[in-house]
């Protein structure tokens, strides 16, 4: 199938006759008729009804601009990403983040970024970390923030801050005031969790499991906005990042319970396709990401702790 002769198909199409095509194209009404008919005897199929007031796509017709228009839409974006190349840090980046850090860390890079990047749209979706990884290997985001354990050979995790997780109650529980928290102790305990596919889950399990625990959470959320509002009930406890819960503590809605052998801490990671090249957004992004948080992830601590 000949290109150009498509392109011309499609410009016709679109403009619904071959004078605002040919218009559109930049060349003979009569040379674009010519190029048509020669397009349709090469398929064996009448691609348009001609009428007086212009033309009507056949059923092979509106078939084959389905095909053009994806195939034009790609072309589009192969311009657009060397555009983007030649004139730096233009276009779009898809972002994709677990809840804690697209909800608690990343905001203040984000403003930063846009600040000196104001002609990048950021897009930000909040999902589980094995949701993450999935879109990653699909290529639906070019970036992903992930705080699971880091296991799918495919991508490269790289460690850009420390966190730390914390045991939280209502402050009328009855483990307020009773000092450090043996791990063993969680098992009378009515302990909320995320869900399966949930990076702090999994960190979560992986940490009790080295220590001989294995808990099954009387009920568990796919927010943690609602885990903190259920935790603050008294109905029981459970184990969150400490920049999730900081304007809870400063409130008195929760508290934070010590924990015998703490602190629990864990990497968070940023993970991109292994082997890919980055658009030039994308490495200014890493930039951001890496100065915002280097300080923090020498220190032990993140942005805004103390």
């Amino acid at each position: 199938m000949n290109l150009n002769h498509l392109a011309i198909f499609h410009a016709v199409a679109r403009a619904g006759s071959v004078t605002a095509g040919a218009d559109q194209l930049g060349v003979s009404q009569s040379a674009v008729s010519r190029q048509l008919a020669e397009f349709e005897r090469r398929q064996g199929v009448a691609l348009f009804d001609r009428r007086p007031r212009g033309v009507v796509l056949t059923g092979p017709g509106q078939v084959l601009l389905d095909y053009a228009e994806r195939l034009f839409a790609i072309r589009a974006q192969a311009e657009q990403a060397l555009d983007d190349l030649r004139h730096r840090r233009q276009g779009r980046l898809a972002i994709g983040a677990s809840r804690t850090i697209g909800a608690y860390m990343l905001p203040e890079a984000f403003a930063r970024y846009t600040r000196a990047n104001p002609g990048v749209e950021l897009a930000l979706t909040v999902e589980n970390t094995e949701t993450i990884e999935r879109q990653l290997l699909d290529g639906r985001i070019d970036i992903g923030f992930a705080e699971g354990v880091a296991d799918d050979a495919a991508l490269d995790y790289t460690v850009f801050a420390q966190d730390e997780l914390v045991l939280i109650a209502a402050p009328d529980h009855a483990l307020v005031g009773t000092g450090a928290i043996r791990v063993e102790q969680l098992c009378e305990q009515t302990v909320l969790m995320h869900e399966e596919g949930s990076g702090t889950r999994a960190v979560t399990e992986q940490w009790l499991g080295e220590r001989g625990i294995s808990l099954r959470p009387a009920m568990t959320l796919a927010s943690t906005e609602a885990l903190k509002q259920t935790v603050a009930t008294g109905l029981g406890v459970a184990l969150l990042s400490a920049q999730a819960i900081r304007m809870e503590l400063a409130a008195g809605l929760l508290v934070r319970l010590p924990m015998d052998g703490g602190p629990f801490r864990r990497p968070l990671y940023r993970v991109l396709p292994r082997a890919s090249a980055p658009s030039p957004a994308l490495e200014g992004f890493l930039q951001v990401i890496d100065s915002s948080f280097a300080q923090g992830t020498r220190a032990g601590n993140l942005p805004g702790t103390s």
